[in-house]
């Protein structure tokens, strides 16, 4: 029997509050930009699994479990991590603020346009380059 409000075709459906308990941000101290660039840590590396953590690669939720297999292949940013699971950008936020708690990966920040050179540094080591 099908109700008005259900899909057949939809499948199963797991809210995206479901995945996040109930939460709208991590615990990152700066909020996640969406070309910050996320790296899974191996097993060597330091603050890996094992860490005591509250997350252990084998109680990790399907959507951690995802963000990691896809971060071990190849660094991704959030917004390519959010695209890849189909997910919204502030719930992928948060399972990478999870990842982050326990170690399991790494997050590279963009270098803020207040921190980059300005264009006359840029145009002396062009002019310096050129000289040569």
């Amino acid at each position: 029997m099908s109700h008005g409000w259900f899909d057949e075709e939809a499948g199963p459906i797991v809210r995206p509050y479901a995945m996040t308990r109930g939460r709208t941000r991590g615990t990152v101290d700066h909020p996640l930009d969406l070309i910050a660039l996320v790296t899974a840590k191996t097993g060597d590396q330091e603050g890996a699994a094992g860490t005591g953590s509250d997350l252990t690669d084998r109680e990790l939720a399907p959507e951690h479990a995802e963000i990691m297999r896809r971060c071990r292949r190849t660094t991704e940013s959030v917004a390519e991590l959010a695209t890849g699971l189909d997910l919204p950008v502030g719930v992928v936020r948060v399972l990478i603020s999870d990842l982050l708690d326990a170690g399991l990966v790494r997050v590279s920040r963009p270098v803020p346009a207040s921190q980059l050179q300005d264009d006359s540094t840029l145009r002396e080591v062009i002019d310096g380059l050129r000289a040569l």
